[in-house]
Protein backbone atom coordinates (compact mmCIF):
# COMPACT_ATOMS: atom_id res chain seq x y z
CA UNK A 1 0.00 0.00 0.00
CA UNK A 2 1.56 3.35 -0.73
CA UNK A 3 0.65 5.80 1.16
CA UNK A 4 1.79 9.72 1.11
CA UNK A 5 3.56 10.48 4.59
CA UNK A 6 4.01 13.71 6.46
CA UNK A 7 7.17 13.34 8.80
CA UNK A 8 6.94 15.71 11.27
CA UNK A 9 10.36 15.44 12.79
CA UNK A 10 12.93 18.51 13.69
CA UNK A 11 16.19 16.17 14.06
CA UNK A 12 17.55 16.54 10.41
CA UNK A 13 19.43 13.25 10.21
CA UNK A 14 16.53 11.24 11.89
CA UNK A 15 14.27 12.69 9.29
CA UNK A 16 16.32 12.08 6.43
CA UNK A 17 17.20 8.52 7.18
CA UNK A 18 13.64 7.84 7.89
CA UNK A 19 12.57 9.63 4.49
CA UNK A 20 14.49 7.71 3.03
CA UNK A 21 13.86 4.35 4.52
CA UNK A 22 10.14 4.76 3.72
CA UNK A 23 10.42 6.09 -0.06
CA UNK A 24 12.17 3.03 -0.48
CA UNK A 25 9.23 1.29 0.27
CA UNK A 26 7.66 2.88 -1.92
CA UNK A 27 5.65 5.73 -0.01
CA UNK A 28 5.77 9.52 -0.88
CA UNK A 29 7.07 11.92 1.99
CA UNK A 30 6.78 14.96 3.06
CA UNK A 31 8.82 16.72 5.76
CA UNK A 32 8.56 19.34 7.78
CA UNK A 33 11.22 20.21 10.92
CA UNK A 34 8.59 22.40 12.66
CA UNK A 35 4.69 22.49 13.94
CA UNK A 36 4.10 25.37 12.07
CA UNK A 37 5.82 23.70 8.63
CA UNK A 38 3.33 20.74 9.29
CA UNK A 39 0.60 22.95 9.23
CA UNK A 40 1.23 24.46 6.01
CA UNK A 41 1.77 20.94 4.61
CA UNK A 42 -0.77 19.63 1.60
CA UNK A 43 -3.21 16.70 2.82
CA UNK A 44 -1.84 13.11 3.41
CA UNK A 45 -2.85 10.07 4.40
CA UNK A 46 -0.51 9.70 7.33
CA UNK A 47 0.99 11.76 9.58
CA UNK A 48 4.40 10.44 11.51
CA UNK A 49 4.56 13.40 14.39
CA UNK A 50 7.88 13.82 16.75
CA UNK A 51 6.45 14.77 20.58
CA UNK A 52 8.77 16.85 20.85
CA UNK A 53 8.89 20.15 18.58
CA UNK A 54 10.81 23.27 18.85
CA UNK A 55 8.06 25.56 18.40
CA UNK A 56 5.24 23.70 19.93
CA UNK A 57 4.51 20.48 22.09
CA UNK A 58 3.41 17.51 19.78
CA UNK A 59 0.35 16.20 21.80
CA UNK A 60 -1.13 19.84 21.12
CA UNK A 61 -0.11 19.78 17.58
CA UNK A 62 -1.74 16.53 17.52
CA UNK A 63 -5.02 17.94 19.29
CA UNK A 64 -5.35 20.67 16.65
CA UNK A 65 -5.21 18.19 13.87
CA UNK A 66 -7.70 16.41 15.31
CA UNK A 67 -9.76 19.21 15.44
CA UNK A 68 -10.07 19.77 12.04
CA UNK A 69 -9.61 16.61 10.57
CA UNK A 70 -11.22 13.24 12.21
CA UNK A 71 -10.13 10.99 9.21
CA UNK A 72 -5.99 11.45 8.79
CA UNK A 73 -4.26 8.93 10.30
CA UNK A 74 -1.63 9.90 13.22
CA UNK A 75 0.91 8.14 14.44
CA UNK A 76 3.19 9.31 17.47
CA UNK A 77 7.04 8.76 17.05
CA UNK A 78 8.84 10.21 20.40
CA UNK A 79 11.21 8.79 22.90
CA UNK A 80 9.05 9.75 25.53
CA UNK A 81 8.47 6.00 27.03
CA UNK A 82 6.46 6.16 30.15
CA UNK A 83 2.76 4.88 30.42
CA UNK A 84 1.25 8.20 31.00
CA UNK A 85 3.16 9.76 28.07
CA UNK A 86 1.70 7.07 25.75
CA UNK A 87 -1.77 7.45 27.51
CA UNK A 88 -1.78 11.19 26.86
CA UNK A 89 -0.52 10.61 23.07
CA UNK A 90 -3.81 8.11 22.05
CA UNK A 91 -6.04 10.66 24.01
CA UNK A 92 -4.45 13.67 21.99
CA UNK A 93 -5.91 11.79 18.70
CA UNK A 94 -3.02 9.87 17.42
CA UNK A 95 -3.93 6.51 16.33
CA UNK A 96 -0.54 4.36 17.51
CA UNK A 97 2.13 5.63 19.53
CA UNK A 98 6.14 4.78 18.63
CA UNK A 99 8.55 4.39 21.07
CA UNK A 100 12.14 5.04 19.48
CA UNK A 101 14.49 3.84 18.66
CA UNK A 102 12.44 1.51 16.45
CA UNK A 103 13.12 -0.78 13.48
CA UNK A 104 11.82 0.38 10.54
CA UNK A 105 9.92 -3.49 10.23
CA UNK A 106 8.29 -2.08 13.47
CA UNK A 107 7.20 0.89 11.85
CA UNK A 108 5.91 -0.44 8.50
CA UNK A 109 3.51 -2.89 10.59
CA UNK A 110 1.97 -0.13 12.42
CA UNK A 111 1.63 1.94 9.21
CA UNK A 112 0.27 -1.10 7.68
CA UNK A 113 -2.40 -1.48 10.44
CA UNK A 114 -3.10 1.91 10.84
CA UNK A 115 -3.92 2.21 7.12
CA UNK A 116 -5.93 -0.82 7.04
CA UNK A 117 -8.09 0.33 9.64
CA UNK A 118 -8.74 3.70 8.57
CA UNK A 119 -9.25 2.06 4.87
CA UNK A 120 -12.08 -0.41 6.45
CA UNK A 121 -13.74 3.07 8.26
CA UNK A 122 -13.95 4.96 4.72
CA UNK A 123 -15.30 1.89 3.06
CA UNK A 124 -16.94 0.38 5.88
CA UNK A 125 -20.16 -2.17 4.71
CA UNK A 126 -23.33 -0.34 6.47
CA UNK A 127 -24.95 -3.38 6.68
CA UNK A 128 -23.45 -7.16 8.24
CA UNK A 129 -25.15 -10.26 8.70
CA UNK A 130 -23.88 -13.58 10.65
CA UNK A 131 -26.85 -15.99 10.97
CA UNK A 132 -29.55 -14.49 13.19
CA UNK A 133 -27.06 -11.71 13.90
CA UNK A 134 -27.67 -8.15 12.13
CA UNK A 135 -25.31 -5.30 12.48
CA UNK A 136 -26.42 -1.52 10.91
CA UNK A 137 -22.61 -0.34 10.83
CA UNK A 138 -24.29 3.30 10.43
CA UNK A 139 -26.64 3.18 13.09
CA UNK A 140 -24.69 0.92 15.23
CA UNK A 141 -27.32 -1.10 16.37
CA UNK A 142 -27.73 -4.94 16.57
CA UNK A 143 -30.29 -7.67 16.25
CA UNK A 144 -30.80 -11.18 16.64
CA UNK A 145 -33.34 -12.66 15.29
CA UNK A 146 -36.14 -9.65 15.29
CA UNK A 147 -34.81 -8.31 19.04
CA UNK A 148 -32.81 -5.55 19.20
CA UNK A 149 -29.56 -5.57 21.99
CA UNK A 150 -28.20 -2.71 23.39
CA UNK A 151 -24.17 -2.62 23.27
CA UNK A 152 -22.07 0.02 24.96
CA UNK A 153 -19.72 1.91 22.42
CA UNK A 154 -16.88 -0.49 22.91
CA UNK A 155 -18.88 -3.58 22.32
CA UNK A 156 -20.41 -2.37 19.67
CA UNK A 157 -16.82 -1.78 17.54
CA UNK A 158 -15.57 -5.27 19.13
CA UNK A 159 -18.54 -7.26 17.51
CA UNK A 160 -18.25 -5.51 14.47
CA UNK A 161 -14.49 -6.09 14.11
CA UNK A 162 -15.65 -9.85 14.84
CA UNK A 163 -18.55 -9.62 12.21
CA UNK A 164 -16.30 -8.40 8.99
CA UNK A 165 -13.86 -11.67 9.66
CA UNK A 166 -16.49 -14.12 10.78
CA UNK A 167 -15.60 -17.61 10.84
CA UNK A 168 -11.93 -16.67 11.40
CA UNK A 169 -9.87 -16.26 14.41
CA UNK A 170 -9.25 -12.29 14.89
CA UNK A 171 -5.43 -12.30 17.05
CA UNK A 172 -5.92 -9.88 20.44
CA UNK A 173 -3.78 -7.80 19.36
CA UNK A 174 -5.56 -7.00 16.48
CA UNK A 175 -9.12 -6.61 17.72
CA UNK A 176 -6.80 -4.68 20.69
CA UNK A 177 -5.97 -1.94 17.44
CA UNK A 178 -9.07 -1.46 15.91
CA UNK A 179 -11.11 -1.03 19.45
CA UNK A 180 -8.76 0.68 21.57
CA UNK A 181 -6.13 1.95 18.80
CA UNK A 182 -3.44 0.38 20.94
CA UNK A 183 -1.39 -2.84 20.87
CA UNK A 184 -1.04 -2.79 24.62
CA UNK A 185 -4.30 -2.45 25.94
CA UNK A 186 -4.14 -4.67 28.48
CA UNK A 187 -5.01 -8.27 28.06
CA UNK A 188 -7.81 -8.27 30.75
CA UNK A 189 -9.51 -5.38 29.42
CA UNK A 190 -10.29 -7.02 26.27
CA UNK A 191 -11.51 -10.46 28.14
CA UNK A 192 -13.83 -7.98 30.01
CA UNK A 193 -15.29 -6.47 26.80
CA UNK A 194 -15.75 -9.79 25.07
CA UNK A 195 -17.31 -11.43 28.93
CA UNK A 196 -20.05 -8.38 28.28
CA UNK A 197 -20.69 -8.71 24.73
CA UNK A 198 -21.56 -12.57 25.22
CA UNK A 199 -23.78 -11.85 28.23
CA UNK A 200 -25.97 -9.67 26.18
CA UNK A 201 -25.68 -12.22 22.78
CA UNK A 202 -29.21 -14.61 23.21
CA UNK A 203 -25.91 -17.67 22.16
CA UNK A 204 -23.43 -16.65 24.08
CA UNK A 205 -21.25 -19.37 22.17
CA UNK A 206 -21.16 -16.79 19.32
CA UNK A 207 -18.43 -15.13 20.18
CA UNK A 208 -15.65 -18.30 20.70
CA UNK A 209 -12.15 -18.14 22.16
CA UNK A 210 -9.34 -19.49 20.25
CA UNK A 211 -6.91 -19.70 23.49
CA UNK A 212 -3.26 -17.97 22.63
CA UNK A 213 -4.44 -17.01 19.70
CA UNK A 214 -7.74 -14.95 19.54
CA UNK A 215 -11.46 -14.93 19.05
CA UNK A 216 -13.79 -15.84 16.40
CA UNK A 217 -17.37 -15.23 15.66
CA UNK A 218 -19.09 -18.33 15.04
CA UNK A 219 -20.77 -18.86 11.79
CA UNK A 220 -23.13 -22.02 11.43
Amino acid sequence: MQVRVLLVEDDLRVSAGLASALRRRGHEVVQALTAAEAAEAEPVDLILLDMNLPDRDGLEVCRRIRQHNEEVAIIAVTARAEEHDRVAGLRAGADDYVVKPFSMVELQARIDAVMRRTSRTVRATTALQVGPLRIDVDARRVWIDKREIALSRKEFDLLVALARQAGTVVPRDRLQLEVWQTTWATRHNLDVHVAALRGKLVDAGLVETVRGVGYRLRVD
